[in-house]
Protein backbone atom coordinates (compact mmCIF):
# COMPACT_ATOMS: atom_id res chain seq x y z
CA UNK A 1 0.00 0.00 0.00
CA UNK A 2 1.64 3.52 -0.81
CA UNK A 3 1.67 6.18 1.60
CA UNK A 4 1.32 10.23 1.32
CA UNK A 5 1.70 12.89 4.29
CA UNK A 6 -1.80 12.27 4.82
CA UNK A 7 -1.87 8.59 5.12
CA UNK A 8 -1.98 5.79 3.02
CA UNK A 9 -3.41 5.47 -0.29
CA UNK A 10 -5.28 3.20 -1.36
CA UNK A 11 -7.79 2.59 -4.42
CA UNK A 12 -11.20 2.60 -4.38
CA UNK A 13 -11.59 0.05 -7.42
CA UNK A 14 -9.76 -3.41 -8.62
CA UNK A 15 -6.53 -2.32 -11.06
CA UNK A 16 -5.93 -5.14 -13.81
CA UNK A 17 -2.60 -6.35 -14.22
CA UNK A 18 -1.04 -5.17 -17.55
CA UNK A 19 -1.73 -7.61 -19.36
CA UNK A 20 -5.38 -7.27 -19.21
CA UNK A 21 -5.67 -3.89 -20.54
CA UNK A 22 -6.37 -3.22 -23.61
CA UNK A 23 -7.36 0.21 -24.52
CA UNK A 24 -8.87 0.94 -27.83
CA UNK A 25 -7.19 3.97 -28.79
CA UNK A 26 -8.12 4.70 -31.58
CA UNK A 27 -11.15 3.85 -33.97
CA UNK A 28 -11.31 4.39 -37.76
CA UNK A 29 -9.90 5.32 -40.06
CA UNK A 30 -6.51 5.36 -38.03
CA UNK A 31 -6.53 2.08 -37.14
CA UNK A 32 -7.20 0.83 -40.41
CA UNK A 33 -4.49 2.88 -41.82
CA UNK A 34 -2.10 0.72 -39.76
CA UNK A 35 -3.34 -2.40 -40.86
CA UNK A 36 -4.01 -1.99 -44.00
CA UNK A 37 0.26 -1.10 -43.94
CA UNK A 38 1.18 -4.06 -41.49
CA UNK A 39 -1.01 -6.19 -44.45
CA UNK A 40 1.26 -4.54 -47.10
CA UNK A 41 4.45 -4.86 -45.47
CA UNK A 42 4.76 -8.29 -44.29
CA UNK A 43 8.30 -7.54 -42.33
CA UNK A 44 6.46 -4.98 -40.14
CA UNK A 45 5.03 -8.17 -38.06
CA UNK A 46 8.57 -9.70 -37.80
CA UNK A 47 9.57 -6.44 -36.53
CA UNK A 48 7.06 -5.81 -33.58
CA UNK A 49 6.34 -9.83 -33.43
CA UNK A 50 5.28 -10.37 -29.54
CA UNK A 51 2.76 -8.98 -27.42
CA UNK A 52 4.65 -5.80 -25.67
CA UNK A 53 6.32 -4.65 -29.24
CA UNK A 54 2.53 -5.06 -31.14
CA UNK A 55 1.17 -3.10 -28.16
CA UNK A 56 3.77 -0.64 -28.20
CA UNK A 57 3.65 -0.78 -32.09
CA UNK A 58 -0.01 0.07 -32.61
CA UNK A 59 0.16 2.54 -29.98
CA UNK A 60 2.88 4.84 -31.74
CA UNK A 61 1.88 3.93 -34.97
CA UNK A 62 -1.47 5.45 -34.11
CA UNK A 63 -0.37 8.68 -33.01
CA UNK A 64 2.09 9.09 -35.62
CA UNK A 65 0.04 8.16 -38.17
CA UNK A 66 -2.52 10.22 -36.72
CA UNK A 67 -0.23 13.15 -36.69
CA UNK A 68 0.72 13.06 -40.00
CA UNK A 69 -2.95 12.82 -41.42
CA UNK A 70 -3.21 16.01 -39.68
CA UNK A 71 -0.18 17.32 -41.44
CA UNK A 72 -1.37 15.84 -44.70
CA UNK A 73 -5.11 17.54 -44.32
CA UNK A 74 -3.40 21.08 -43.83
CA UNK A 75 -1.13 21.14 -46.92
CA UNK A 76 -3.89 19.67 -49.06
CA UNK A 77 -6.40 21.64 -51.10
CA UNK A 78 -9.95 19.97 -51.35
CA UNK A 79 -12.47 21.14 -54.11
CA UNK A 80 -16.16 22.19 -52.97
CA UNK A 81 -17.26 19.20 -55.28
CA UNK A 82 -14.96 16.47 -53.39
CA UNK A 83 -16.70 17.45 -49.75
CA UNK A 84 -18.70 14.32 -49.50
CA UNK A 85 -15.73 12.09 -50.22
CA UNK A 86 -13.58 10.95 -47.14
CA UNK A 87 -10.69 12.90 -46.97
CA UNK A 88 -8.61 10.05 -46.11
CA UNK A 89 -9.62 7.44 -48.00
CA UNK A 90 -8.89 9.98 -51.14
CA UNK A 91 -5.15 10.92 -49.76
CA UNK A 92 -4.55 7.30 -49.52
CA UNK A 93 -5.26 6.77 -53.23
CA UNK A 94 -2.63 9.12 -53.72
CA UNK A 95 0.58 6.84 -53.67
CA UNK A 96 2.71 10.31 -52.30
CA UNK A 97 0.42 10.29 -49.25
CA UNK A 98 0.53 6.26 -48.83
CA UNK A 99 4.16 5.80 -49.05
CA UNK A 100 4.55 8.79 -46.95
CA UNK A 101 2.40 6.87 -44.15
CA UNK A 102 3.70 3.50 -45.17
CA UNK A 103 7.27 5.02 -43.98
CA UNK A 104 6.07 6.38 -41.37
CA UNK A 105 4.53 2.96 -39.95
CA UNK A 106 7.58 1.52 -40.93
CA UNK A 107 9.76 3.52 -38.86
CA UNK A 108 7.74 3.32 -35.78
CA UNK A 109 8.00 -0.90 -36.24
CA UNK A 110 11.70 0.09 -36.91
CA UNK A 111 12.55 2.00 -33.48
CA UNK A 112 10.02 -0.75 -31.52
CA UNK A 113 12.13 -3.70 -32.86
CA UNK A 114 15.52 -1.96 -32.12
CA UNK A 115 14.46 -1.18 -28.43
CA UNK A 116 16.15 -3.13 -25.88
CA UNK A 117 13.53 -3.15 -23.66
CA UNK A 118 11.46 -5.59 -25.35
CA UNK A 119 14.46 -7.77 -25.95
CA UNK A 120 13.49 -11.01 -24.21
CA UNK A 121 9.76 -10.35 -25.20
CA UNK A 122 8.91 -14.07 -26.24
CA UNK A 123 7.13 -14.02 -30.20
CA UNK A 124 3.41 -13.92 -30.72
CA UNK A 125 3.79 -17.37 -32.28
CA UNK A 126 5.11 -20.49 -32.86
CA UNK A 127 8.87 -19.63 -34.06
CA UNK A 128 9.42 -21.76 -37.78
CA UNK A 129 11.36 -24.66 -36.05
CA UNK A 130 7.96 -25.31 -33.75
CA UNK A 131 5.84 -25.07 -37.35
CA UNK A 132 8.33 -27.39 -39.02
CA UNK A 133 8.11 -29.76 -35.73
CA UNK A 134 4.30 -29.79 -35.95
CA UNK A 135 4.38 -30.19 -39.94
CA UNK A 136 6.06 -33.16 -39.47
CA UNK A 137 3.74 -34.68 -36.64
CA UNK A 138 1.14 -34.05 -39.25
CA UNK A 139 2.29 -35.79 -41.76
CA UNK A 140 3.02 -38.93 -39.19
CA UNK A 141 -0.34 -38.82 -37.68
CA UNK A 142 -2.28 -38.46 -41.21
CA UNK A 143 -0.03 -41.46 -43.02
CA UNK A 144 -0.99 -43.74 -39.97
CA UNK A 145 -4.46 -43.26 -40.81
Amino acid sequence: MARTSRGPLTYPVWVADPEEIWLPLVDEPVGDIVAQIQAEDPEIDKLVGSRYRILAFRTFAYIRVGLLLGELLFEQERAPEDADENWVEAMMRDPKHHQALHREVRAVAEEIAADPKYADDEPLGPDDDARERFREFARKQLAGD
